[in-house]
């Protein structure tokens, strides 16, 4: 779609994920088997025809700068791009300072394409979303920015933009992160409007906003906490309600489906969302192809049938490569090249690839980063305070094994 310029953010250290962050950046964590989380941004972007998109890293970015290089390569068409940007401190020998100062140092590369329109987008987030359908919005009501929101809990209200707004739309009211009294969605007592991190500009007024923002040095040069409070007074802000997104395919009953994976715990519940019975967010649409990179593998294998020694998965979800030897793996998420070996239980887990499970091992909520080795006849998930001696536990209990770990090996 010509006109329409996409930057997606996708520099945060992801500290609160840790240690899934502790060698990469939280868009480059791997999810759901076979995806990176940046791969839902850029599917969306993908599915929607918008196809001008510049990814703006900055820590920790190598492992993401090496899934962008095979995943996503668009090549033959000029108009058409998937650029990596790291941080180049175009405007001073510092790194960015914020969301805003992110587009802000890179405002050479907006000048250079002469966009109508600008999609600013976090690439961090498990959701799908036909842009097209914000953008129309957009264009509808003549907007200078466009923000999508959704309604959340009034307790977490505290770690989101809290929004008000009019019958029609238009932003009234815009508080970042509010410490106490949030303003609820009227009617909805339980609930705030809150935004998702996701905005369209007018190509003009994105430009002269931010080099506005750049001259204050109190500034946060934050999206957030500058950007939107100075320009909802103006007029000409208005709210995208996500619910009312439609993607063809897709039950009504999973429309909204968005979530923060921002710490271990909500990460872990959003991949176990994919493993439900009728999953809130559907891979497996053929109206939405999910497009990622996965080395090339043979189909996964479940072997041996005999008393006591069974090779199966049960209400999981298991990637190429994968061998279920005499084991059993319930309501899990196996990565690729995974080896399961005999007598061994997994339950409730995210395996992220590459793992060697041992002969007779229990596992239980745990998330295991790529590239682990698990002893044979290691119990983990099944002693609080023994797994909390040992590894990084959750504060809703889920253990994580962090990337190239040898556990039980002397």
């Amino acid at each position: 779609m010509s006109g329409v310029l996409t930057m997606i953010l996708a520099g945060g250290e992801g500290t609160r994920l840790a240690p899934l962050t502790g060698i990469r950046a939280k868009p480059a964590v791997p999810f759901g088997g076979n995806y990176r989380i940046i791969d839902f941004v850029l599917n969306n972007f993908v599915n929607s025809d918008l196809l001008q998109i510049f990814v703006i890293t900055q820590f920790k970015s190598h492992s993401l700068m090496k899934h962008l290089s095979r995943a996503w390569r668009v090549t033959g068409l000029t108009s058409r791009f998937i650029d990596p940007i790291p941080a180049q401190m175009q405007t001073g020998k510092h790194w960015y300072l914020g969301t805003a100062d992110a587009v802000y140092q890179n405002l050479h590369l907006i000048s250079g394409l002469d966009p109508e329109h600008v999609c600013v987008f976090g690439g961090d987030h498990i959701y799908k979303m036909d842009v097209r359908q914000m953008l129309e919005f957009h264009r509808q009501h003549e907007a200078k920015l466009t923000v999508a929101a959704i309604p959340v809990p009034v307790a977490l209200a505290h770690e989101f933009g809290v929004i008000e707004v009019d019958a029609n739309g238009k932003m009234i009211g815009f508080e970042e992160k509010p410490k106490s009294n949030p303003k609820t969605i009227p009617g909805r007592p339980d609930f705030v409007l809150a935004s998702m991190g996701n905005y369209i500009f007018e190509a003009k007024t994105l430009v002269e906003v931010l080099e506005a923002d750049a001259k204050e040095p109190d500034s946060k040069h934050d999206f957030g906490h500058n950007i939107i409070p100075k320009l909802y007074p103006l007029g000409e802000v208005y709210v995208y309600d996500f619910s009312t997104n439609r993607i063809r395919g897709e039950k009504e009953e999973v429309r909204g489906y968005w979530r923060d994976v921002g710490t271990i715990d909500s990460y872990y519940e959003a991949n176990m969302d994919l493993i439900s019975i009728v999953p809130p967010i559907d891979l497996y649409n053929k109206y939405w192809p999910m497009r990622s990179y996965t080395p090339p593998m043979p189909p996964a294998k479940f072997v041996h049938d005999e008393a006591n020694r069974t090779g199966q998965a049960i209400s999981s979800m298991v990637a190429a490569g994968c061998i279920v030897s005499g084991s059993i793996v319930y309501h899990s998420i196996l990565g690729y090249n995974c080896h399961v070996h005999s007598h061994a239980y997994i339950e409730k887990s995210v395996l992220m690839g590459n793992n060697d499970i041992g002969r007779g091992c229990r596992i239980r909520r745990a998330i295991i980063d790529k590239d682990v080795r698990i002893a044979p006849g290691t119990v983990i998930g099944e002693d609080p305070v023994l797994d909390k001696q040992r590894f990084h536990v959750s504060p809703d209990g889920v253990v994580v094994i962090p990337k190239g770990a040898m556990v039980g090996f002397d």
